[in-house]
């Protein structure tokens, strides 16, 4: 079990549960439940009469709680994430049909993935010969079997082969390996997910994803059948989901979301946010304690709940965050930032305060973060 896997809600933490949001020892991650609960719900809902159907990133939260009510909520196909971690405490806690949308490679990264391909249906993606050649020893020595997707590369210039016939061939060389089974293609557009023009990124995913979907069709011709082409996010699912072709989209933000994802899909509500205390202050100034080790800031600084207007020049600092132009706080007050980036502000911190109507209602182990192998 891992060091993350050890908080227990049990004990101590249970006892803010009734508390305010605003008396909680402070950097602490909170989740609105009802917002999450409606973007769950809303998500859900477009993807249940959908061919494509939703396979969420965990990678997003890191918290088997919010998974278990996402597949609750339905139209899930099974989960994807990044990193062997994560798929093995998904596997541990019962969830069953896995996609690590990543290369695995090392020789102890491929041994764990074939344990946990002992208890669930695992999935991931592959784009060099040697990848599949390594986990296929492993695979066949454990007396298991492990899905491969080939990812292709559709614009993101990350990991992937080219389109087309250089698919073609890792498919094939994968089909002739020993203990695994050649499930289709991996392909992601995070390279377009934030132009920030609805129309003009409509038209750069399709042209993007087109390239998986050429692909698809060159490997059936070839008589090479696909089982899943995968790919999509939180900023392009209805784009991807009507594509025509996709069979999973891996949306993630959704379930919690952050002010840039947001600016993307305003029909989303914003759930996550970090509640920060006020520990020093100068006239228009002032100082949280919070900074880099609390709060995603890869995508722009963090934003000041309810105080539009409020400036945050400076966030580099590792404990501490910068507030121009502030309202007149006092040393002592509290104040919820929301980061621009969801994904790595929930991967800093081990539990979030789950709140109503700002009382704290329960508090969630987030297991799998810090997992980076």
């Amino acid at each position: 079990m891992s060091a993350s896997e050890q908080f227990n809600a049990t004990d101590t933490d249970r006892t803010v549960i009734g508390r305010s949001i605003q008396d909680l020892d402070t950097p602490a991650l909170l989740l609105d439940l009802k917002a999450s609960d409606r973007n769950i719900r809303r998500m859900a809902s477009y993807f249940a009469d959908k061919k494509a159907k939703l396979r969420p990133h965990f990678k997003n939260h890191k918290c088997t709680t919010l998974a278990r009510r996402q597949l609750e909520a339905g139209a899930v196909v099974g989960f994807t994430c990044a990193k062997v971690g994560e798929a093995e405490v998904l596997a541990r806690h019962g969830f069953d049909d896995i996609l690590i949308a990543n290369q695995v490679v090392g020789e102890l990264k491929v041994q764990r993935l074939v344990d946990v391909a002992r208890t669930a249906r695992i999935s991931v993606a592959v784009d060099a010969a040697a990848q599949s050649v390594a986990i296929s020893r492993a695979a066949v020595e454990a007396g298991v079997t492990v899905g491969i997707l080939v990812e292709i590369d559709i614009g993101m210039g990350r990991c992937g082969v080219p389109p087309g016939e250089p698919a073609v061939e890792l498919a094939r060389q994968v089909q002739g390996l020993e203990a695994l089974r050649f499930e289709g293609i991996q392909a992601f557009e995070g390279h377009l997910i934030f132009v920030n023009d609805a129309a003009a990124r409509e038209s750069q995913v399709l042209e993007a994803l087109q390239k998986a979907l050429d692909t698809r069709r060159l490997l059936e011709a070839r008589g090479i059948p696909v089982r899943e082409v995968s790919g999509g996010s939180t900023a392009n699912y209805r784009t991807a989901a009507g594509a025509g072709g996709l069979d999973s989209v891996q949306a993630g933000t959704y379930a919690t979301m952050d002010w840039r994802y947001h600016q993307v899909t305003p029909e989303f509500d914003i759930a996550l946010s970090v509640v920060a205390t006020v520990i020093s202050t100068r006239p228009g100034e002032a100082v949280l304690d919070v900074g880099v080790k609390g709060a995603g800031g890869e995508f722009g600084h963090p934003q000041v709940v309810g105080a539009p207007d409020v400036q945050i020049p400076f966030f580099l600092a590792e404990e501490h965050c910068v507030v121009k132009s502030a309202p007149p706080w006092k040393v002592g007050d509290t104040v919820q930032l929301i980061p621009s980036h969801a994904c790595t502000t929930c991967n800093l911190h081990r539990k979030m305060h789950v709140h109503e109507d700002g009382r704290v209602v329960d508090v969630w182990p987030i297991e799998a973060s810090g997992m980076l192998a």
